[in-house]
Order: structure tokens, then C-alpha cells, then sequence
């Protein structure tokens, strides 16, 4: 029987899973992504002599899709972990709330809002019926459970920060999945916050992964975007901007559904309004430098209004700060929609504005500790998990014969994450080989 040829367009962390398992089943893979180099959102650059991620991440106990593949990979033994702290910025004010007792001190609430709070994370963790939720807003979810004035004081600044104003439209799946996610940090049988990272970051990890992928004789090729899909004889046909042509018994195409169709033009009406009506959050994400560390907080959530960034990641709270040459890293993301003017600011606009917040938010901290800051952009980051989300998607399997059309917006029961898109690629590529199989 003639082996059976797989393209996947698109590089990150899907995209690579996918190629992977696919091999590993027996089928013959070329991975192809528009970037000079494979990872996407893990992907990492060289900052101030720092190689490290360009968009945060973490790995959680509870990370088993994550673990599974560092450990195929002979990396999950080198994994550090580290119990972190968590911090609040509100009213001008840094708090810690990284305890029980810590959180029953918080001023801003009241004993009562306190419980309703606590209570309204706890139910939801213990929430199985994730759909159910889909059919209620964010707000009038997290209003009945924790009341009017915690939902101002602390849910809505945390909401808008994240969402912008379309958290107005984004149902309770979406904190129930937040929740599930960092709940899940505290299990494990450790009733401790345990945060967790391979140290060279995903710069490591990728590097690993790509040799290991060509070990499995699958081509890899970088600086190829496409332009077209179409079904040509019996083949699924790939055209690249740069005028090549490539055929396959399949493909599977992870990039963003708002980029689906203007290249494959073939699809259904149906399908093509469904992958139009998908709508993405993107990130603008400085990454900073520092000659000294300013908190003890991994996470410093912020709740105070006209702050430009959404929170403040402390990456040196939890990576050794010698992975970083004795300096330390933190990030500043502001999540905004893909259309967002925000995105033609020049990186001398962001960093300005940016970095005049933080120095008002940590008075030890001065401009001359400041030693490097590199501005990383992507607009299409997750999609928004709306009324109904899941039952609106459009299928993995497309109208065209061969096509796939699989990416991050198949994710509906969490939050865009690590684990979640290697998840994400295990059971879904499960599902399309038993439907090519099936078919044969």
C-alpha cells in the first residue's frame, strides 16, 4: 500500500505535535510555516544577550499533554519547579495574595465579598458542565455568584484587562476554563501555587523538538506561506507566495480561521462565514530587562484603571535569574483585539508609555535599571469564546477532500495555552485519521 503523504501548514507547537504523531503512526510529513523558524507563540529571541521566550509561558503540575511530550523528548527530567507567589495591584497598592490568610487581609473587599469570591472559584472549579455555561455572559455569571460589588471592584478590571470590552459578549466558559486552569496548580495532592519551567525556555525545547522531527525523516520547511489550497485530481494542492507548488494525500492547516478564506476559496458558504465569524484577541507584549528584581510575585494581577498593561509576569520569581545572565526578565501584556489601533503604535510609543506606568507602580524601581526592552506583537492570539462558541465552529474536516482546518480556535473547554494546543492536537488528529481510515 502507497504510504500516505500529510502537509501542515503552520509551525507552532500544533502544527509540530501534529507532524510528530503522524510520523510516529507511520505516514509521510512535510511541516511547513511562514516564519523563518518553527514555534510560533513558544518561540523565543535573543534580547540584551537573554535567549529566552518572546511571549510568557508556564508549565503546571497538572500540565500531563505538556509533561508527556517533554518526556518523549527526554526533557521532562530537567524540568524545574518552583512554588511562586501571587500579587494584586489595586488602588495604587501592591498586595499579596498568595495564602488564605493573605486573601482574608485583602482591604478592598469586606469579609462577605471575600466569601462570595472565594466561593464563586471554588463552585466553579467543581463545575463539570462546561456547555451549559455557554449560554450565559461572563458578567451575569460572575454578578449572581460573587455580587455587584466584587465583580466591580475585582472581576470586571481583571475582565477588561484580558478581553477589553468584549467581555460583554464572552460567556462564563471562559472564567470557568481560567479557573479549571490555575485551580488545577493547586492539586496534585501539593496545596502549594507549583510553577514550572525547562531551563533555556522554549528556545531549549524547540531546538529539541526540530531535531527530533527531522529524526523522524519529516522535511521541514521554513519561510514557506501559503497562499492557496485547492483540490487538484487527487491530490490536495498547496500554492506558496513565492510561487511553488506542493501536493499531499491531506493537509492540515493550523493557522488562524480569519486567514482561512481568502486561501481556500473552495470551502462552503457555511464554512466560510463560521471561520469569518471567529473573532481573535491579539497581545502587544514588551519584554523588559531589569538589573534588579521588583517583587516577589510571578503574577502581580492589576486591578486599577488606565493601567496600559494587563498585569505584570516577574519571570525571575520563577526561572533562575542565571538563565538570564544575573538580570531579570518581566513582561508587560496588553491583550487587545486583532483590529485594534493600538497595533500601529510604534515600539518607542508602547515602551514610553509603558514603562512611565511601571516606574509609578514600584517608586524603587528607576529609569537607569532599566536596561533593555524589545516589543513582541501578535494579533491573532486566542479566539473570544462568545455565546454559544462551541456549537458555531466550523468543522475540522472542510468540504474540500484532504483538507483539514484545525488550529486554536478548537479549543473549547480552555484557555489558549501550552497544553491545551498539544491537547488540542492529540485528540483531534485521533478523529481525522479514523475518518481518512474509515474512508479508504
Amino acid at each position: 500500500m502507497k504510504q500516505q503523504t500529510f502537509g501542515i501548514i503552520g509551525g507552532g507547537m500544533l502544527g509540530m505535535t501534529l507532524a510528530f504523531r503522524l510520523s510516529q503512526k507511520g505516514y509521510k510529513v512535510t511541516l511547513f510555516d511562514a516564519a523563518p523558524n518553527f514555534g510560533g507563540l513558544a518561540s523565543a529571541w535573543n534580547i540584551d544577550g537573554i535567549t529566552w521566550d518572546k511571549f510568557y509561558h508556564v508549565i503546571l503540575l497538572s500540565d500531563t499533554y505538556t509533561r508527556n511530550l517533554l518526556k518523549d523528548l527526554n526533557l521532562e527530567n530537567e524540568m524545574r519547579w518552583v512554588e511562586t507567589k501571587t500579587g494584586f495591584y489595586t488602588e495604587g497598592k501592591l498586595y499579596s495574595m498568595s495564602n488564605t490568610f493573605e486573601f482574608l487581609k485583602f482591604p478592598p473587599l469586606n469579609i462577605l465579598d471575600k466569601l462570595r469570591l472565594g466561593g464563586t472559584i471554588f463552585y466553579t472549579s467543581k463545575l463539570k458542565n462546561w456547555k451549559r455555561l455557554e449560554r450565559i455572559t461572563v458578567e451575569k455569571f460572575l454578578k449572581r455568584l460573587s455580587g455587584k460589588n466584587t465583580f466591580e471592584k475585582i472581576w470586571l478590571p481583571l475582565l477588561r484587562a484580558k478581553l477589553g470590552d468584549t467581555y460583554k459578549n464572552t460567556s462564563a466558559a471562559f472564567i470557568w476554563a481560567t479557573i479549571q486552569r490555575m485551580y488545577s496548580a493547586r492539586k496534585s495532592g501539593l496545596k502549594k501555587e507549583m510553577f514550572g519551567y525547562l531551563p533555556g525556555g522554549y528556545a531549549r525545547i524547540l531546538d529539541v523538538f526540530s531535531t527530533r522531527l527531522k529524526a523522524e525523516n519529516i522535511e521541514l520547511k521554513s519561510g514557506f506561506k501559503a497562499k492557496s489550497i485547492y483540490r487538484d485530481d487527487d491530490q490536495v494542492n498547496i500554492e506558496f507566495t513565492d510561487g511553488s507548488n506542493y501536493k499531499f494525500d491531506n493537509i492540515i492547516n493550523t493557522i488562524p480561521s480569519s486567514f482561512i478564506p481568502g486561501m481556500v476559496p473552495d470551502l462552503s458558504d457555511e464554512e466560510i462565514q463560521k471561520h469569518s465569524d471567529i473573532e481573535y484577541l491579539g497581545v502587544i507584549c514588551p519584554n523588559v530587562i531589569l538589573k534588579k528584581a521588583i517583587s516577589p510575585y510571578y503574577v502581580t494581577n492589576i486591578t486599577d484603571s488606565g493601567v496600559p498593561f494587563t498585569g505584570v509576569i516577574e519571570m525571575t520569581a520563577l526561572v533562575d535569574k542565571r538563565d538570564f545572565s544575573d538580570k531579570h526578565l518581566i513582561y508587560l501584556p496588553k491583550y487587545l483585539q486583532s483590529n485594534d489601533p493600538y497595533f500601529e503604535k510604534t515600539d518607542k510609543e508602547i515602551s514610553d508609555m509603558f514603562l512611565d506606568y511601571l516606574l509609578k507602580m514600584y517608586p524603587h524601581l528607576h529609569l537607569n535599571d532599566i536596561e533593555h526592552v524589545e516589543i513582541a506583537r501578535a494579533r491573532n492570539v486566542f479566539a473570544l469564546n462568545k455565546l454559544g462558541y462551541s456549537n458555531s465552529l466550523p468543522p475540522v474536516e472542510s468540504s474540500v477532500k484532504g483538507l483539514y482546518l484545525l488550529n486554536s480556535a478548537h479549543i473549547t473547554n480552555g484557555t489558549l495555552n501550552i497544553n491545551e494546543t498539544i491537547q488540542l492536537a492529540e485528540n483531534k488528529l485521533s478523529a481525522i485519521l479514523s475518518g481518512i481510515n474509515g474512508a479508504e
